[in-house]
């Protein structure tokens, strides 16, 4: 077996809204190691007469199977399953029951020897008081508690605006909502699937944070793997908070389960028998009032699910991967708190923006969404952005325009101008420019040279 790799080849799938990668390790013809990073999604392109979504169920497994034909077929299987955070649009597709068409089944058929998550996900932080401060807020218990209970208020907010939303929410604040709900809603074929793939024989867990061993050095020679994202609550308080669009105001909603338990999670007169009780009871003359404020608690509600969903982001990985002088950045969908620890705060932050500055690749964070590529701290750090061919900086965009946020509010997800940065100044290579019809482009590749 050689001692390294010499090229290294990179998938990335047609997930629609969503995230999956296989990053391919090749040292010979006989000898290709492969990782797969994330595997879901929450919507897919729309195809047939009329158009409509594809069915996860029915596209999943089909993306599964090109998986596991690009890892050698029957006979072959994973180094390693990175999921980096617990967003449906990046872990879905791991569950094993019908909502995905049991795509979960095919990928722990690949028996990865490794399964690597955020350290958020360890059955034991939610039972870990060794942390914990007079403010229970702080304790590593009550901030996972706090990701936990989140669940709760997708699953309502998810229930209040579908089949139908209520008269007096309108169409485009239905469809946010719908969307961020349905992307925090609990996912626990693909948690326990995730899980028991963990505990196979011969197969590890590791549950990653800022600076710890990823688990993948004797399994990729070769290959060094640096975990820069999320910290610890030990080392940074910052991912419980959103700097971009604060909403410390909701924060209390997170708190665990003090703020939560014995409460519903979206108990503020929204549930559709209460508002029907209240424009029975409401005079004709105070209904145009009554209205109005009901669409400005929509909005509040609206900012209190962007938090949530905010928050989830903040607990992903941040890998590295550094083989033959190349280097492969995969953010997940870290934010700008997850960020800044590893570049501002971080006792090892100079080495980390140094060690970032000639990166090769980069998955393009949350979708190309609003703060997951922080201009200042990492965007303008790229130093092959705008590069001659040969040395010009590689951008993997996975994403699905039109289904998250608005270019009114210049919250549209791809953002427009990052959009425009990425054309302009990488060689961008874009999910979304994937032909998808009943026999779909399964994925786009790029192969480099080490």
């Amino acid at each position: 077996m050689a001692k390294k790799p010499t090229s290294v080849e990179l998938r990335s799938y047609q997930v629609g809204f969503g995230d999956s990668f296989l990053l391919s390790f090749i040292y010979d013809e006989d000898d290709k190691r492969h990782v797969l990073i994330d595997f879901g999604t929450t919507e897919l392109p729309k195809r047939g007469k009329p158009l409509k979504p594809a069915k996860p169920s029915e596209h999943m497994p089909k993306v599964a199977e090109q998986i596991r034909k690009d890892c050698g077929g029957t006979d072959g299987r994973l180094m390693a399953v990175v999921a980096t955070h617990r967003h449906a649009d990046h872990i879905s597709g791991f569950g094993t029951d019908s909502k995905t068409g049991k795509s979960g089944e095919i990928i722990s058929s690949l028996k990865p020897k490794v399964v690597i998550q955020p350290w958020t996900e360890d059955p034991q932080a939610a039972k870990d008081t060794t942390h914990a401060t007079d403010d229970s807020l702080r304790s590593t218990k009550g901030f996972v508690a706090g990701l936990t209970a989140m669940h709760a208020i997708a699953d309502a907010v998810v229930a209040l605006t579908a089949p139908r939303p209520p008269a007096w929410m309108g169409a485009a604040l239905a469809k946010e909502l719908w969307f961020l709900g349905m992307d925090n809603i609990a996912n626990p074929s693909a948690v326990q699937n995730l899980i028991a793939m963990g505990k196979a024989p011969g197969t590890k867990a590791v549950w990653a944070r800022h600076g710890s061993d990823a688990g993948l050095g004797q399994l990729l020679p070769g290959v060094n793997v640096h975990v820069l994202g999320p910290p610890s609550l030990e080392q940074s308080q910052k991912i419980r908070k959103q700097r971009s669009r604060d909403a410390d105001q909701f924060w209390q909603l997170l708190a665990g389960p003090p703020a939560l338990r014995g409460q519903a999670p979206l108990a503020w007169g929204l549930g559709r028998r209460t508002l029907a009780r209240r424009t029975a009871s409401t005079p004709p003359e105070a209904r145009w009032f009554r209205d109005r404020l009901e669409r400005m608690r929509g909005e509040q509600l609206l900012e209190i699910v962007r938090s949530l969903d905010d928050q989830m982001n903040n607990t992903s990985l941040i890998l590295l991967f550094e083989v033959g002088g190349k280097k492969l950045l995969f953010p997940g969908d870290a934010q700008i708190e997850n960020w800044s620890y590893a570049l501002e705060d971080a006792s090892d932050h100079e080495s980390t923006r140094t060690l970032l500055a000639d990166v090769d690749v980069y998955k393009v964070g949350h979708h190309g969404s609003l703060n997951a590529t922080p201009k200042k701290l990492l965007w303008e750090g790229f130093t092959k952005r705008g590069s001659t061919a040969g040395k010009r900086l590689k951008s993997v965009l996975s994403t699905l325009p039109g289904k998250h946020g608005t270019a009114r509010n210049g919250t549209e997800v791809p953002r427009r101008l990052l959009l425009e940065a990425l054309l302009q100044e990488t060689d961008l290579s874009n999910t979304h420019d994937l032909k998808f019809g009943a026999e779909p482009e399964m994925s786009n590749m790029i192969r480099l040279r080490v």
